[in-house]
């Protein structure tokens, strides 16, 4: 039987738009729950919480550490776990992780990155009722060097729209689609019945997802699609200079704080 929650992701496809965001922590995950209709563990935890320079770094064990905070936080939202680089290699090895996160972490869904190429894989899991979440476009997981957006060649576009259909048919219940060109993206939300949700691919997709750190300006991304609706470590510096000069001036802790 499937999760209400991903029914209710299902059916906003062109009725209204999803909005998501990433977690790493209950911290930052019980305040978007609020707002969001699905919260992601992401493996973008790499570069932003580790400064590794791929999300390659980043291991399971570490994710599922993360996703046991975020679950604390997550009530109304749909959790899914961004499965790391290498943890679905094959079939096997791929139910026997997605199990593990499940279990440990209470996760309602995967994340796999990949079309055609992983069809095998995410059938597996599909057929063992794991529900799964596709990605497609920049894959960060297989990108080595820089990001290139795509969709701008003809060979680019048919894979792309190839591998949406494929993963439809297998059973995913939505499609990231990653840095597309905003016709391909556009084309690929018409002709698959399952949502899209962009990251930098255009307003056509039926929702959208960034990187909490980078909304709210934690980070110092200059990525294209990344917009800052806040610049959050501007008051985090402002709360402690004030901190610092009460210190200093013996303003704190007054009787109020102390025991």
């Amino acid at each position: 039987m499937m999760n209400k929650k991903i029914k209710d992701i299902i059916a906003k496809k062109n009725k209204s738009k999803i909005v998501s965001l990433t977690a790493y922590s209950k911290n930052i995950a019980q305040i978007i729950d609020k707002y969001v209709d699905m919260t992601l563990v992401g493996d973008s935890v790499a570069s932003v919480l580790y400064n590794y320079n791929t999300t390659r770094k980043i291991s399971l064990d570490t994710m599922i550490e993360h996703a046991k905070s975020v679950r604390m936080g997550v009530h109304n939202s749909l959790m899914v776990f961004d499965m790391p680089y290498n943890t679905y290699k094959d079939k096997k090895n791929a139910l026997l992780n997605a199990k593990k996160i499940i279990k440990k972490t209470k996760s309602d869904a995967v994340k796999l990155e990949g079309g055609s190429k992983i069809k095998d894989i995410v059938k597996h899991l599909i057929k063992n009722k794991i529900p799964v979440l596709g990605h497609l476009g920049i894959m960060p997981q297989s990108v080595r060097g820089k990001f290139k957006s795509k969709g701008k060649t003809d060979s680019e576009r048919t894979k792309i729209l190839k591998d949406a259909k494929v993963l439809e048919k297998l059973g995913v219940f939505a499609i990231v689609l990653e840095c597309i060109e905003k016709s391909l993206a556009k084309k690929i939300t018409n002709e698959v019945k399952v949502p899209t949700i962009g990251i930098g691919s255009s307003v056509y997709c039926d929702g959208q997802i960034l990187v909490t750190d980078d909304l709210i300006g934690l980070t110092n991304s200059k990525i294209k699609f990344v917009k800052k609706y806040i610049n959050i470590s501007g008051n985090i510096a402002t709360a402690v200079k004030k901190f610092k000069q009460e210190v200093k001036l013996k303003k704190y802790p007054t009787k109020k704080y102390s025991y």
